[in-house]
């Protein structure tokens, strides 16, 4: 049951054209999957990440997800939950998930665009720089846990660490 009832004699445009267009435009490597779904590769300072859009068209949302390569193992999974807290705790968009099944460190966030809001490239491309800047920015910390055994307050302390000038 929706709470107001809107409707609109404008049928809308797939938000995938657009990030299609974006990726084509950066010349990334793509997939679109189906009319619901485009896959991404992109290459950052630190891995690469793919970078899936999914269409959900049921609650008009605009649903990315970024992967990158980090396989968690089991003994590790309780420190990168940890460590995911308090990352989560500092975004301001978006969020960092585990898949424990998977072992996989995913970041998700969703563009609503309820109303038949039409998105805009500006609204896909910022969705996705979000994502890249959040993904580059703790990847050192996530491979602090896996890699080097340490604790989620030590890697994340380890990755915010900036230098000033150069030796």
């Amino acid at each position: 049951m929706a709470l107001i009832d809107f409707s609109s004699d404008n049928p809308r445009g797939n938000p995938l054209d657009i990030v299609e267009r974006i990726a084509a435009g950066h010349d990334w490597s793509f997939e679109r999957s189906s009319e619901d779904e485009i896959t991404i590769l992109v290459n950052g300072k630190w891995t690469d990440y793919q970078v899936s859009y999914t269409w959900m068209d049921g609650i008009e949302a605009l649903h990315l997800a970024c992967a990158f390569d980090l396989k968690v193992p089991e003994r590790r999974c309780g420190e990168i939950q940890q460590l995911i807290g308090m990352i989560n705790e500092q975004l301001w968009v978006g969020h960092f998930d585990l898949w424990t099944k998977e072992g996989i460190v995913m970041f998700r966030h969703a563009l609503m665009l309820s109303g038949g809001v039409e998105a805009s490239g500006k609204q896909c491309e910022a969705l996705l720089g979000n994502a890249l800047d959040a993904c580059e920015r703790y990847f050192t910390a996530f491979q602090f846990v896996v890699w080097a055994g340490k604790s989620a307050r030590e890697s994340l302390n380890a990755a915010m660490f900036e230098t000033s000038g150069e030796a």
